[in-house]
């Protein structure tokens, strides 16, 4: 079966369950309490609450480019905010109504990790708050190649020699 691409060129083809096990083995059990069962860190507390640095925040399980830093805000919540994703079809929404509230989680397309929740409260132009916990997240800086997570022998978005 061909894979799902993206059009920024990167697979979106769904892991299996065994793969994402896989990927979860070295989580803490703070970051698998968030990324695997939807939970969420503790505000202002977050490695990437203030990093400042030029690059592409990636899914923390599968290494799939999610926001570049160049639409991180402070939104003044206490985790990351971001405007606009890498690519939209890199996320996934989904219904939350947990805690007697209605809201929109954030997951990574490829692979489900919970993200956080996106509001419609944010600046333009697209007046969006992608609100994210850090322990979701990875970070590339510009420059350094994306992590090659599913060990295809590459880093993402490059070909395998």
């Amino acid at each position: 079966m061909a894979p799902t691409m993206s059009s920024t060129g990167f697979d979106l083809t769904p892991l299996g369950d065994e793969r994402i096990a896989t990927l979860a083995e070295g989580l803490t059990p703070d970051e698998r309490t968030v990324i695997l069962h939807q939970g969420t860190e503790r505000p202002f507390c977050g490695l990437f609450l203030d990093n400042k640095k030029d690059g592409t925040y990636v899914c923390r399980l599968c290494g799939l480019p999610l926001f570049a830093s160049s639409a991180k805000f402070n939104s003044g919540t206490g985790w990351p905010s971001f405007f606009q994703p890498f690519d939209p079809r890199h996320i996934r929404i989904v219904r939350d109504t947990s805690y007697g509230m209605v809201r929109e989680e954030e997951v990574c397309a490829r692979c489900g990790a919970h993200l956080g929740h996106v509001f419609p409260d944010g600046p333009p132009p697209t007046g969006q708050r992608h609100c994210l916990n850090s322990v979701s997240l990875g970070f590339t800086g510009d420059g350094e190649p994306l992590p090659d997570r599913l060990g295809r022998g590459a880093p993402e978005g490059q070909p395998a020699p």
